[in-house]
């Protein structure tokens, strides 16, 4: 399984040119899975217009998975409504997951999903976004549903770099499971002037496989096999 782990430079509230710098981001990766941030379609803006899967203006983030075989997993407001996730790829875009531990600030105007899973290949991939990662009963709960990774998107202030991979690798060691995560990098509104970039992969062990910069528009990738695991 080829995954990679992008964040996109963000313009808050404009969907289009959001979607435009994702396709970028699905093409240059060159992998099966590009995860993408929390909210990365808006920006971290809560009042953000919800985002339905039928969008003519996620259509060229559909056609770069259709040209690449790529599914990407990008967040967006959606129907709820919920701070999500859409699967897109090149037959168009579900909503597959909605956070289920919202900050308060959320909660005024969003409710939880639930844990959810989705399979690529045969491989059950586990979803979360953002404080999610940090509450261990998520993890426990998704895990319980039979998974092989474990891939999030999260906005973290600059400060906030080392919690990803506090984060993954406790994730690792209670599940035996890799771990994604796509963090912003740059302004993304809702008050993060700055975020922290610094998206990873980690192995089963708690390995840092690949991590990106702090720069808006870095990506990296890695290939996860079985024996990973």
């Amino acid at each position: 399984m080829s995954i990679a782990v992008a964040q996109p430079r963000c313009v808050a509230h404009d969907v289009a040119a959001n979607a435009e710098a994702h396709a970028q981001a699905v093409r240059a990766a060159g992998a099966r899975v590009v995860v993408f941030p929390e909210l990365s379609l808006t920006g971290y803006e809560l009042d953000a217009e919800l985002v339905s899967p039928e969008d003519d203006r996620l259509a060229p983030v559909v056609a770069a998975c259709a040209e690449t075989g790529t599914l990407a997993l990008v967040g967006a407001p959606v129907s709820g409504p919920r701070i999500g996730i859409l699967a897109v790829d090149g037959d168009g875009a579900r909503v597959v997951y909605g956070k289920v531990f919202l900050h308060h600030t959320e909660a005024v105007r969003f409710v939880p999903g639930e844990p959810a899973v989705i399979d690529v290949d045969g491989w059950r991939l586990g979803l979360a976004v953002c404080r999610d990662t940090g509450i261990p009963e998520h993890a426990a709960r998704t895990a319980a549903l039979g998974i092989d990774g474990y891939v999030a998107g999260v906005a973290h202030a600059d400060h906030e770099a080392a919690v990803h991979g506090a984060r993954a690798r406790r994730v690792a060691a209670d599940h035996g499971v890799w771990v994604a995560t796509a963090a912003f990098a740059g302004p993304t509104g809702g008050g993060f002037a700055r975020t922290s970039g610094r998206s990873g992969i980690w192995s089963a062990d708690g390995e840092l496989l690949a991590e990106a910069s702090a720069a808006p528009g870095d990506l990296v990738r890695a290939v996860l096999s079985r024996s990973a695991r």
